[in-house]
């Protein structure tokens, strides 16, 4: 269980970080269809842009998805890195690109969608590997889950406030994304480990 439930983990941090990109890049898409012709170069640039930063994380992704733990933690390294990059590139657009209030909410609130999936997602995933765990070796299990959801429902909470607020910079909505995002790793990487403890002993 120890070295399964460890490739869960990473698998959910890495699969919550492509659901964001490829929340980001259907936002830009959108962009590129109503944009004028003077802008839509350079959004058509940002969608290419990010779409191979995307690709190239999914590529690194799927060579380590067949790998042990020692090469995953190490692959996590440069999947952060790459993660960062992307990032990056869309602050920078948005903060190069003027008050286009509308497109950081449209992404924000894709983005936003994104990370409250990812979390279900991961918690219903943990919840069917614990339903493999004895159940005399359940109670951390339970108590790991219902934590993860609990943070869960803060994250999409503090999400849906700032959804409704509207009109914060593109900063503040990607530092609250980041929190949540902090957030999400935390809970998936405590539940993964309540479970490899939880596990049958070798």
């Amino acid at each position: 269980m120890s070295q399964q439930s460890s490739m869960h983990f990473y698998l959910s941090w890495a699969k919550e970080r492509i659901d964001e990109m490829d929340a980001a890049l259907a936002s830009f898409e959108v962009k590129v269809g109503q944009a004028k012709a003077e802008s839509r170069v350079k959004t058509d640039q940002l969608l290419s842009d990010l779409t191979k930063r995307r690709d190239e994380f999914q590529a690194l992704l799927k060579t380590q998805a067949e790998a042990g733990e020692t090469a995953w933690a190490g692959a996590k390294t440069e999947l952060e890195r790459q993660w960062a990059g992307f990032e990056a590139q869309v602050k920078t657009y948005f903060e190069g690109a003027g008050k286009q209030l509308e497109q950081q909410q449209a992404t924000f609130k894709d983005v936003a969608a994104a990370q409250s999936k990812a979390w279900r997602e991961a918690a219903d995933k943990f919840r069917e590997a614990a339903g493999k765990v004895a159940a005399a070796r359940t109670v951390d299990v339970d108590a790991a889950l219902k934590q993860m959801r609990s943070d869960a429902s803060e994250a999409e909470a503090r999400l849906q406030k700032l959804k409704q607020a509207g009109s914060e910079s593109w900063s503040v909505l990607s530092a609250a994304l980041a929190e949540s995002r902090k957030a999400f790793d935390q809970a998936n990487k405590a539940a993964w480990d309540a479970l490899k403890g939880a596990g049958p002993k070798s």
